[in-house]
């Protein structure tokens, strides 16, 4: 019996672990996108500099004061901008690092306007590296009170992720089934496919904690305006394995691990969806 566990326990930490690397896999060509912009400015900065100081140079010998300070100044402001892409580059590596590490099991204060914004550039990103064809809206709409949330960031931050992939992912589906059907689906030949990121400060309900907590609780919805999930399905999708993608394109294991890390922070996860039109998924977190 207590073999039996152990192997059972064993076995459900390496599938976690195994749709921990998937969604790795998934956020690496949008790192590599991310990361290429500022790296771009860092080098081109620096051959700026190299030919600025060669100059610099040239008018010191010449005794050209006035311009040696021109051209000091630039210098000074390039180092500006070589700094501030080096500090975004260093960003996007922590968060790669961070998301790749498993979880420390302590709670951290989050800016999740934030942690939501990078994961929604690095999944559209991922996709287009998959597919260059593809092409999206993007609409965000952060609650700037929200302030400071507590918990753990690489946690939730999967959950985000896999709810963005799979919203880009029903748009993409979407629009190819309007380009090979001569049947007119929801929004026909001019549909355009949209992903949209809303945070949100729930306050508490009158008179109590009630189920909201002292502090209500913050709101993340991800929505699409792809085919929908279809009634019959509906209350299959956080069950494990299960999973509409085709044979070797999901391991069933994102939802149903995004509901227990929503499940294990006292929050909700829940999704309203209308077949033909869209779906949407609302994270409801304790606010701190």
């Amino acid at each position: 019996m207590e073999n039996t566990l152990h192997t059972l326990q064993l076995t459900q930490k390496q599938l976690i672990q195994s749709e921990k690397m998937a969604s790795l896999g998934e956020l690496t060509a949008g790192i590599a996108h991310e990361i290429q912009n500022p790296l771009n400015f860092v080098n081109n900065f620096s051959e700026v500099n190299t030919e600025l100081i060669d100059e610099m140079n040239h008018e010191i010998d010449k005794g050209n004061l006035p311009e040696v300070k021109s051209i000091a100044k630039d210098i000074q402001e390039n180092q500006n901008k070589i700094t501030e892409h080096g500090k975004r580059a260093d960003v996007i590596v922590k968060g790669m690092l961070q998301h790749s590490r498993s979880s420390s099991g302590v709670k951290e204060p989050t800016n999740i306007n934030a942690l939501a914004d990078e994961y929604l550039r690095l999944a559209y990103h991922g996709l287009r590296a998959k597919d260059k064809s593809f092409n999206a809206t993007m609409k965000t709409n952060y609650d700037p009170s929200i302030g400071l949330v507590n918990v753990l960031p690489q946690d939730i931050g999967r959950v985000i992720l896999n709810l963005i992939t799979n919203a880009f992912y029903a748009v993409s589906e979407k629009a190819k089934m309007i380009s090979q059907t001569p049947y007119p689906l929801e929004g026909g030949p001019d549909y355009q496919p949209t992903v949209t990121i809303m945070t949100k400060h729930q306050l508490p309900l009158p008179g109590g904690r009630g189920s909201d907590g002292a502090n209500g609780f913050v709101e993340i919805s991800v929505s699409d305006n792809g085919p929908g999930i279809p009634a019959h399905i509906l209350d299959k999708i956080f069950q494990p394995f299960f999973t509409t993608k085709p044979t070797g394109q999901g391991t069933g294991l994102g939802l149903s691990l995004s509901y227990d890390i929503v499940k294990s922070h006292g929050g909700e996860i829940k999704v309203t969806t209308k077949e033909g039109e869209g779906t949407e998924f609302i994270i409801q977190l304790p606010a701190s």
